[in-house]
C-alpha cells in the first residue's frame, strides 16, 4: 500500500530501509519486461494528471514524453498553478530514474515531465551507493513508484573515466577513483577505446538495473509484477531513449 509523503519527502519511514551488498555484480533473472507500445496514457481530472498505475503505463508515459521532447514538442507538463497547489498535500511519482549528473541529460526535460511526476536520483555513471539504493528504495517501499529506470547515456565521462583507468592511464584524482572503481566491471579491456567506452556505457546500464533487481524487498514486487527495474540509454545526437533489453 503506498504511503503519501507530505510536504516533499519529509514524513516519517515506516520501513527499514534496505542492505545490499553493492559489490555484487550477478545479473538478475527477475528484471521486469514492459510492453514495448508507445503513447500518453496520463488523462486528466480537474486539471491534475492520472498517475499511470503499473510499470507498462509508466513506460509508455516516459516514451510519449521522450517522443515529444526529440521531435520538439514538449507539453511541460504540471507547471500550473493548481498542479503546484495540489503538491503541498504529497507527492504522487511514478517512476524513479537513476540517471548519470550530466547536465546535458536531466530526465524531467528528456521525459517531457513536471511537478511531482518523477523521482529522479542521479549519480556520476549511475554509481549505486547505499544513498543511491535507499533513494530509490523509499521511492518504490513508500510512495509504492512502479517503475525504475536507469538511464546511461552517450558519451559519459565517468564511463570514459574509467576506461581510461583501466587502460594504464593517468592516476584519477581520489574521489574519482572511488567512482571507476564501481564502473570498471563494466569494461571490456579487449575492445578499442572509443568501441570501449560505447559498450562499457550499455554494459554498466544493465549491470545497475541487475544489482537494483537483487535487492530483495525491490525482487519481491518484480516478482510480483507491481514493479519493473529497466536500464535504458540516451543518445545526445538524436535525444531518444533506448530501452535496453
Amino acid at each position: 500500500m503506498r504511503a503519501d509523503s507530505k510536504g516533499g519527502g519529509g514524513g516519517p519511514v515506516r520501513r527499514r530501509f534496505v542492505r545490499v551488498l553493492l559489490g555484487s555484480g550477478a545479473a538478475a533473472a527477475g528484471v521486469g519486461l514492459l510492453a514495448g507500445a508507445q503513447g500518453p496514457v496520463s488523462g486528466r481530472v480537474a486539471g491534475v494528471r492520472k498517475r499511470p498505475p503499473d510499470p507498462g503505463s509508466a513506460w509508455r508515459e516516459l516514451a510519449a514524453g521522450n517522443r515529444r521532447w526529440r521531435t520538439m514538442h514538449e507539453q511541460h507538463p504540471d507547471e500550473s498553478r493548481r498542479v503546484r497547489q495540489s503538491l503541498l498535500g504529497g507527492q504522487h511519482p511514478f517512476a524513479v530514474v537513476l540517471g548519470c549528473v550530466d547536465s546535458r541529460v536531466p530526465p524531467e526535460l528528456v521525459f517531457d515531465q513536471g511537478l511531482g511526476d518523477l523521482l529522479t536520483v542521479r549519480s556520476a555513471g549511475e554509481v549505486l551507493d547505499r544513498a543511491v539504493v535507499g533513494s530509490i528504495a523509499y521511492g518504490v517501499l513508500e510512495l509504492g513508484i512502479p517503475l525504475v529506470v536507469v538511464l546511461g547515456h552517450q558519451s559519459c565521462g565517468a564511463v570514459a573515466a574509467a576506461v581510461h583507468a583501466e587502460a594504464g592511464g593517468d592516476p584519477l584524482p581520489g574521489p574519482l577513483r572511488y567512482l571507476a572503481e564501481q564502473i570498471r566491471p563494466a569494461v571490456d579491456p579487449g575492445a578499442a577505446t572509443d568501441a570501449r567506452v560505447d559498450a562499457a556505457i550499455t554494459t554498466n546500464v544493465r549491470r545497475v538495473a541487475s544489482r537494483l533487481a537483487l535487492v530483495p524487498e525491490l525482487a519481491a514486487r518484480v516478482a510480483a509484477g507491481s514493479l519493473a527495474v529497466v536500464g535504458a540509454r540516451y543518445q545526445l545526437g538524436s535525444q531518444q531513449v533506448h530501452r535496453l533489453t
